[in-house]
């Protein structure tokens, strides 16, 4: 069937009944067979006691000992069940009481035995949620009778019986395949899967885009009726489109987008600037009107829901919609296009005064690539006589108003991650969390202070408003996650210390980065300190945003053709703009301004009518969690590929020495980053073999009995690349040069 339980149940909130033809609508089930399957899905819940039928309506029961969770099982087949509730126990389920499930399964879990100070809870599954693997990557080996296909992960604990296919699986015997789950364990029944395509004779025989996708089961292909949607859309906006818009047609309006100035792909957002009259800068952040096009619950809507935000995989991008919507909403030069235009008033400080956000009709006048705009901002190049007016506005922009917008965000507290550049599509700080300076193309990280700026308003003004939103938030690290670093970073003389009794602050990680550009390894510790961040998630709450050093609600709203949550909050915008009620009631004479900040605190009526609020307040309770799972998902497979990239890389140049840092020691041995290469790799203790060496947990350390060898952190030593686990990601090295000598303090335990 084309939902999962979780996504059935999620359309049950606070223990409110829903009827049955809502669920049919809201999952899209439109055939006799998936109709079915909804029936056979509710009846089940029913049996199980997880819902209740009252009058022809079903009723979610909550039980206080059933939690839900994510299973995170273990190669050993010991498995926790992970609330999402931060803080919450990891509850304990032996292999026995999983009913099926695998690794990574979202299911709800009852609690048989409450937890102490040293033990965790423990439980067993009761219901699976949502599979984790409708696929999975496997060899193929031959049993006496048929062929089976055992999963490259371990941590899923059975073999898929295969069926016989297209595919001749006798070939495929020993080769890496990626295998469809066609069926899911019953009872003591192996599960049941096809192949759906050989991949090579072994992971580096196969693409590492393949690998990644099939691991992380991403959609490459877009179903015929999303397509058949999208190329319905109009190619040209009609007069009936532009009523109740701001025009802004007649406004320069610049788009910087992209490396080349001739690139086909995504343009959501253009820029205005123009002095008002009170010697203030109006900035117009202009975003592409997606909403518009795309009805809620549409199979356009389904489906870019189901994939919540485009996908980058080096030169492989997954988008969130089909390129026909990618070129009839995208802001192109030369042509009408419908905005939500975001108009920003500045003083010359940087400080915002005021804002208004409108539905708009705008014409983009120049496309500028991010190189092409750095290039006609240098102090010897001639622009082209049609960009004269552009490149003044370029040079307010970039030289007076973005500077000045930079400035009030490190005043208060904000930091700058100065991380090697990767491909990086998003216009504001995305899942980094924090700005990423860009030494090639300062450009656009001066265009990242702008965007962040107007997702700054958008979510003021809903907040404002009291009206549905989907709020960006990013969790204060763990001090604990920091140890390390702070270690490393006093081992190179810089003074990191910090008040263990007080919570991290984004001052504190400014601090860092300032030191950072002083010291002896300031690319590695930068690399560090970005990985005891916290992914940036979403919440229906408004709450605190670590990197922006914000905690007064912060959203995302300029990347409507790349994210999901973005089109959304577009979505809720376009309500207010539509239905909005600018008065108390029809009798009152005393109206605000809903599009203008000065209605903020003038409110107290609901804005939306009952029915349009109550639907985007459950659609926000359903939509969070799975806005969440599908960027982490997302992130895992950008950073496996980047991974399986690093890996490759080493494999070609294993027996080659390398100079690194030691940046973490652990009983069974230490970690090197090489600097150059951004790539770790392991330095076994066994390999270690000119002396027996202990370990000195307070000092993280390794210390040798005889010699009085210490490796610590921040150590730098020569290691040489002894091998090379191309699918794990596994760099083994062995030391060739470099450690310290112990100090009489390593030698105490």
């Amino acid at each position: 069937m084309e939902f999962s339980i979780a996504t059935l149940l999620s359309n049950f909130t606070d223990e409110k009944s829903v009827a049955p033809k809502n669920l049919e609508k809201k999952l899209g089930c439109q055939d006799e067979e998936n109709l079915e399957k909804l029936q056979i899905a509710l009846d089940a819940l029913e049996k199980i006691g997880v819902l209740v039928k009252e009058r022809g309506r079903y009723r979610r029961i909550y039980e206080e000992d059933v939690v839900e969770a994510k299973l995170r099982c273990s190669s050993k087949g010991f498995c926790f069940a992970i609330q999402d509730v931060e803080g919450a126990d990891d509850i304990y389920i032996q292999k026995s009481h999983l009913s099926t499930a695998w690794n990574g399964d979202r299911v709800l879990v009852k609690i048989t035995k409450e937890g102490s100070r040293r033990r965790s809870p423990e439980g067993q599954v009761k219901l699976i949620l949502e599979r984790a693997n409708p696929s999975v990557l496997a060899r193929v080996r031959r049993t006496n009778s048929s062929f089976q296909a055992v999963p490259l992960d371990d941590r899923l604990l059975f073999e898929l019986d295969l069926k016989p296919n297209h595919e001749n699986l006798e070939e495929a015997i020993d080769h890496l395949v990626h295998v469809e789950v066609l069926r899911y364990p019953l009872g003591h029944n192996n599960p049941i899967g096809k192949v759906a395509r050989v991949l090579g004779s072994d992971a580096e025989d196969a693409a590492d885009t393949d690998i990644v996708c099939c691991k992380h089961d991403l959609r490459r292909n877009f179903p015929p009726n999303a397509l058949k949607a999208a190329e319905e859309i109009p190619k040209q906006l009609r007069k009936a489109d532009l009523k109740k818009r701001l025009d802004l047609r007649e406004r320069l309006t610049l788009a910087i987008e992209g490396e080349q100035p001739s690139d086909s792909g995504v343009v959501e957002n253009a820029f205005t600037l123009e002095k008002t009259k009170t010697g203030y800068w109006e900035l117009g952040v202009h975003i592409a009107d997606v909403a518009s096009f795309i009805p809620m619950d549409s199979p356009l809507d389904r489906e870019a829901r189901k994939r919540c935000t485009a996908v980058y995989l080096g030169d492989l991008v997954l988008p969130l919609l089909p390129e026909t919507v990618q070129e009839r909403c995208s802001l192109v030069p030369g042509e009408d296009r419908l905005a939500i235009s975001v108009m920003l008033t500045l003083n010359e400080e940087g400080e915002l005064v005021e804002f208004e956000i409108h539905p708009s009709v705008i014409r983009v006048d120049h496309q500028l690539s991010y190189a092409q705009a750095q290039s006609l901002l240098g102090e010897h190049q001639e622009a082209d006589p049609e960009l004269a007016s552009g490149l003044e506005m370029l040079k307010h922009v970039f030289f007076e108003l973005s500077p000045a917008v930079r400035t009030q965000r490190q005043q208060r507290g904000a930091f700058d991650l100065n991380v090697s550049e990767t491909q990086y599509p998003f216009k504001d700080e995305g899942r980094m969390g924090a700005i990423i300076l860009s030494s090639t193309l300062p450009v656009r990280s001066l265009l990242m202070e702008l965007t962040i700026l107007a997702n700054q308003a958008v979510a003021s003004h809903l907040q404002a408003l009291a009206l549905p939103a989907i709020y960006c938030v990013q969790p204060i690290p763990d001090l604990d996650e920091l140890q390390d670093l702070i270690k490393l970073g006093n081992n190179l003389h810089l003074d990191m210390q910090m008040d263990e009794e007080e919570d991290v602050t984004s001052q504190d990680y400014q601090r860092f980065t300032q030191l950072f550009a002083k010291s002896t390894a300031p690319k590695v510790l930068n690399y560090l300190l970005q990985s005891t961040l916290k992914l940036a998630g979403y919440s229906s709450k408004p709450g605190v945003h670590f990197g922006l050093a914000l905690d007064k609600g912060y959203t995302h709203c300029v990347s409507p053709l790349r994210r999901y949550g973005d089109l959304f909050v577009q979505r809720v915008l376009l309500e207010l703009f539509e239905k909005g009620r600018d008065r108390r009631s029809t009798r009152s004479k005393d109206r605000v301004n809903l599009n203008h900040s000065s209605s903020h605190g003038n409110v107290n009526w609901n804005i939306l009518p009952p029915d349009i609020q109550q639907e985007l307040e459950t659609e926000v309770t359903i939509l969070v969690p799975h806005l969440n799972d599908r960027e982490k998902l997302a992130q895992d497979a950008e950073v496996d590929l980047q991974g399986l990239k690093k890996a490759e890389q080493m494999k070609e140049r294993t027996g080659d020495v390398f100079s690194g840092l030691i940046t973490g020691v652990q009983s069974y041995g230490f970690f090197v980053e090489i600097e150059d290469l951004l790539v770790e790799g392991l330095v076994h203790v066994s390999s270690l073999k000119d002396d027996w060496y202990e370990y000195r947990s307070r000092h993280a350390c390794l210390v040798g009995r005889k010699n009085r060898t210490a490796y610590r952190l921040g150590d730098r030593v020569e290691v040489q690349v002894k091998s090379v686990d191309y699918y794990r990601q596994q760099i083994d090295l062995v030391t060739v040069g470099g450690g310290s000598v112990a100090f009489n303090e390593d030698l105490e335990e």
